[in-house]
């Protein structure tokens, strides 16, 4: 067993949908390992805090015993939401994150409500208060996070809606998975999906996590990141041309191997640069936090997983991709470090 580097202010996580040992014989597919092999697979690695993941009802027993066993907690859990329909689905997995552990719950809320219409601003910051106060009653906080299909996808909306909440006197705590943003860089298409193509093409609003003033930036200055995710993506990148939706079209691609993959792992080049805007985003965070004691980061997780606009379908190894990524934290944490004590970040740190 590797060991695990020095303890981090941070706890850091692998997502379950990414525990796969896939290969050119056994692509990347929705058929997952069992519980215990999970478990084991992420202890077994010695890079990992803990397993994020939220159990069903159906194998809750199993993650109970695979957590005694190995010796490895549940710290967080994610899950996804449209008002109208999953109220009562949303209170039981609060529920269960208490049963099992975990302390924070991130929660993906789609754009449109269950009867068609688009979410207002006040319908979420409703909906993000009734989270935080059934949360908070059990012990959990909710997290809220950037994602593609939910209204974080308009990425205007979360200062907005965090600034609406603080109002109220209550955090708002954001999930920080910039490969939705980074994806986007040079794809006119989807930067109009997030409705900021113009303000993008004019320059007002920078995505690029290397310029000042960055969105990412942006939201870390906030003070509301209190989980960051890496998925490797890269700018303008292909779909994932392993998979197509039921209309036909190719699934998105959001994610990028980190490590390169051998021939026939992967439908397109790599090229190694495309991974530093994904790395420079995990960078800031870790920059900010260093710098920044009222930081709420608590929880960093990998994403490299196995759904539609991810990986399903390619042979390289999943599982060692989450890994990779999760041996950069940690080295980027250790430089983040001497760079600290070296006196080398100075005013924001970003």
């Amino acid at each position: 067993m590797n060991a695990v580097s020095p303890k981090m202010p941070f706890l850091l996580g692998c997502n379950g949908r990414g525990v796969q040992r896939s290969s050119l014989q056994q692509p990347i597919s929705l058929n997952e390992l069992p519980i215990h092999e999970q478990f084991r697979l992420v202890k077994e690695s010695g890079v990992f805090d803990y397993f994020d993941r939220i159990p069903l009802r159906s194998n809750f027993d199993d993650y109970v015993r695979a957590i005694e066993e190995f010796s490895l907690p549940v710290h967080s859990a994610s899950w996804f939401y449209r008002l109208g329909a999953d109220e009562g689905l949303l209170i039981d997995n609060l529920k269960i994150c208490k049963e099992i552990g975990a302390a924070c719950h991130n929660i993906m809320t789609f754009t449109h409500h269950q009867d068609g219409h688009v979410l207002t601003d006040g319908e979420i910051v409703d909906h993000y208060l009734q989270v935080y106060d059934l949360g908070m009653a059990l012990g959990v906080e909710p997290s809220f996070e950037l994602h593609v299909n939910m209204w974080t996808e308009e990425f205007l909306r979360v200062a907005t809606i965090a600034g609406m909440v603080k109002e109220r006197g209550i955090p708002f705590n954001f999930t920080l998975d910039y490969s939705h943003v980074n994806f986007k860089i040079n794809q006119p298409a989807e930067l109009a999906l997030s409705g900021v193509q113009e303000l993008v093409e004019q320059g007002r609003l920078i995505l690029d996590p290397f310029e000042p003033g960055s969105l990412c930036e942006q939201w870390l200055n906030m003070n509301i990141v209190k989980w960051t995710q890496l998925r490797t993506v890269a700018p303008n990148q292909p779909a994932n041309l392993w998979h197509r939706n039921e209309d036909g079209s190719f699934a998105r691609g959001i994610q990028y191997p980190i490590i390169k993959p051998q021939t026939g792992e992967w439908h397109s080049p790599w090229n190694a640069y495309l991974l530093e805007p994904s790395k420079e985003a995990i960078r800031k965070v870790l920059r900010y936090h260093i710098t920044h004691p009222e930081s709420p980061l608590k929880y960093i997780t990998t994403e490299m997983i196995n759904l539609p606009d991810y990986g399903l379908g390619a042979k390289y190894d999943l599982f060692e991709q989450n890994v990779a990524a999760a041996r950069f934290i940690r080295a980027a944490w250790d430089e983040t470090v001497a760079l600290h004590k070296a006196g080398l970040l100075v005013g924001s740190g970003i």
